[in-house]
């Protein structure tokens, strides 16, 4: 069975009073009865009513169920039950599963195999489809229209700053940035807004700032020129700049493509929250392939965000990207088998051949935000006020000062080299995970 590391199930709580709530409940004495066996975990724990609420994890999703009124997903006793596996699972003893838990997992199958062969629905009529084509057609263009009118604001909003200068630019509050990104956010261009609310951590971001507030500003200028002839631009590069914007690909795009079969490694994952929405990052690295995938789930606030994958784990399947536009967006179509524990990794091996791979990446996008890194031999070091990487050839990297995690990454590492796995975003690297003879360690988990 695969048994999740307290720090995977962690990353599994939807926010952080489940996590409080749920390691309340890693306690055998909090539960009835606790039982396990290959594929699932189950217990019962007694709440405030006359019954105890029944709690269930399939191991093979995760996916969970509970008889209780939370409607957080996990909720405290299923977060609580995996702690508790993950923390002493002899406390868990292995049993044939109860009635309640093998129906679960028997509507479980039996959805998922309905769903693997359920015909496609037949084709609508042509004049249907035609209605359809034209409304779609209607809605594209009122948002071209949109977006037209928002970048001309901040193309005037971008002259004026250029004419007062970075300095000027430097001195301006968060919510000056905001408000041009609430307009864009208007003007259906969410990717540039995201872009314009980071700008206030680039001008406090230390000695340097003004290089990185620049090269930002013109990499935002370059966006706008972009759009301006997107129409005469290759496909490749017109897709890149509508994605920067923040066009998304439509799921019948995706239909056709080929898909990659690998094993990949499920080397980090991050979530943010963004207008009142949380989007999680999930990397995955092909172990034969090399070949790096960004897989990406959005929620309301408090909502469940994908859970089926899992940092720290190794899934033999079969992964579709995105036809055009960003080299790295992609979705697993298929997976073939249980998730198994991520025990080594195929790593770069120097921060050289890491940066040859962001060049690549970037011929492909050149508006890509962050590249992933997997670098092994790191050595974590403090400098000063901050945190370096160095690579098994002397090389540095910078730790971004985001990254909350330092201490803890020196202590994993014990001085001695390690693999890490983060975010580059062109000047600092933002670390994920850590893969040591331990197995994998977590780093990341969310940021405000």
């Amino acid at each position: 069975m695969q048994i999740l590391t307290t720090e995977q199930a962690l990353a599994l709580a939807p926010d952080a009073a489940s996590v409080k709530a749920g390691q309340g409940l890693a306690n055998p004495g909090k539960w009835v009865s606790l039982g396990r066996d290959d594929r699932a975990v189950w217990g019962e724990c007694q709440g405030s009513g006359k019954e105890p609420y029944r709690t269930q994890a399939d191991l093979y999703g995760p996916a969970f169920h509970c008889s209780c009124p939370s409607r957080k997903f996990p909720c405290k006793h299923g977060l609580g039950l995996l702690l508790l596996l993950a923390a002493n699972p002899a406390r868990v003893p292995e049993a044939a599963p109860p009635p309640w838990v093998s129906e679960w997992i028997a509507r479980r199958d039996a959805s998922a195999e309905k769903k693997a062969t359920t015909p496609e629905a037949a084709p609508a009529d042509p004049e249907t489809v035609a209605k359809r084509e034209a409304d779609r057609q209607k809605r594209a263009l009122k948002r071209e229209d949109r977006v037209r009118a928002g970048l001309a604001e901040l193309q005037t909003w971008l002259d004026d700053l250029a004419r007062q200068g970075l300095a000027h630019a430097k001195q301006q509050s968060a919510q000056f940035f905001d408000a041009m990104a609430a307009r864009m956010v208007d003007a259906q261009a969410p990717g540039i807004a995201r872009r314009l609310r980071d700008w206030p951590g680039v001008f406090a971001s230390g000695d340097g700032w003004a290089d990185r507030a620049l090269a930002e500003a013109g990499a935002l200028q370059w966006l706008l020129h972009g759009f301006s002839r997107v129409e005469s631009l290759p496909d490749a590069l017109r897709a890149s700049v509508r994605n920067a914007i923040g066009w998304t690909v439509p799921e019948q795009e995706l239909a056709g493509a080929e898909p990659v079969r690998d094993c990949w490694q499920v080397v980090g994952q991050v979530v943010e929250e963004e207008e009142k929405l949380r989007v999680q990052r999930t990397w995955l690295v092909g172990s034969e392939t090399r070949r790096p995938a960004l897989c990406l789930s959005f929620a309301a606030i408090n909502q469940p965000l994908d859970a089926s994958l899992i940092a720290g784990t190794l899934i033999d399947a079969s992964v579709v990207f995105h036809p055009s536009g960003s080299p790295l967006r992609a979705v697993v179509r298929e997976r073939h088998g249980a998730a198994r524990p991520l025990e080594k990794t195929a790593a770069r091996a120097s921060f050289d051949d890491a940066l040859a791979e962001t060049a690549n990446l970037l011929s492909g996008d050149p508006w890509l935000e962050r590249t992933p890194w997997l670098v092994r031999d790191c050595v974590p070091l403090r400098i000063g006020d901050g945190f370096l990487l160095r690579d098994s050839l002397g090389a540095v990297a910078p730790i971004s000062r985001r990254f909350t995690n330092g201490w803890p990454l020196l202590a994993v590492s014990g001085g001695a080299p390690v693999t890490v796995f983060g975010e580059w975003n062109g000047h600092t690297l933002f670390p994920l995970g850590v893969v040591d003879e331990r197995g994998f360690i977590a780093l990341g988990g969310s940021l405000s």
